[in-house]
């Protein structure tokens, strides 16, 4: 085994399994992706840090403990198709192409995004399509999704984003109260969100997921 795929197999033993990840598809998907090679060749060597990973610009990999977790939420079939937001350099999308039909991935960095279709063709991962828009607007034209993973801080969802959730979809986003982050799990039911607390956890705040300030005189 490599010194890598030990790692990885750590990562999951000790950080994902013992934090309530309890389906077995999500962390044979975890076990089964190279995290080292969808982070910036600087990161490489702590990949498997268990932090989040800075990539650059403000951005981060989610920790793996937090990602499990709003995978695990999401409840994701087969036959699903998932909006990613802030693909980064392509390892949710990954993880998550293990599990469902398709994924479109959005990345608001051109860069970023340009990384991100590279290591997932070099691992052989076809079933992701990767997109260079800004996160706050999705990718309307692919909706409605079954499921939708904001990956980072929000302060609001804007409703471009939740209107591509379709009738019965699922959405999880990690929302910045203060000191404190709360990752929810959103449910469309009769066309709003229901959502109800998952864990707490923290990540900077994604571009264009500001709350709206009102502003009196």
């Amino acid at each position: 085994m490599s010194d890598f795929a030990a790692r990885r197999t750590m990562m999951v033993d000790t950080q994902v399994r013992p934090n309530d990840v309890t389906k077995f598809p999500v962390i044979e998907a975890m076990l089964s992706v190279p995290m080292e090679d969808f982070v910036p060749p600087s990161r490489r060597a702590v990949a498997y840090s268990g932090e989040n990973l800075d990539l650059g610009g403000g951005r981060v990999l989610l920790e793996p403990r937090t990602l499990g977790k709003m995978i695990d939420m999401l409840d994701l079939q087969p036959g699903d198709m998932v909006m990613d937001l802030g693909c980064g350099y392509g390892y949710s999308s990954a993880v998550l192409a293990r599990l469902v039909q398709t994924v479109v991935a959005i990345e608001e960095s051109a860069e970023m995004a340009a990384e991100a279709e590279r290591r997932l063709n070099e691992a052989g991962v076809f079933n992701v399509a990767v997109l260079n828009a800004p996160l706050a607007e999705g990718a309307p034209r692919q909706a409605p999704y079954d499921a939708i993973l904001i990956n980072g801080g929000v302060e609001d969802v804007p409703e471009a984003i939740l209107s591509q959730l379709k009738e019965g979809g699922r959405i999880a986003a990690l929302f910045l109260e203060g000191a404190l982050g709360v990752a929810r799990i959103g449910h469309c039911l009769g066309g709003r969100i229901v959502w109800r607390y998952g864990f707490n956890a923290g990540a900077p705040l994604l571009p264009g997921f500001l709350r709206a300030r009102s502003f009196s005189l």
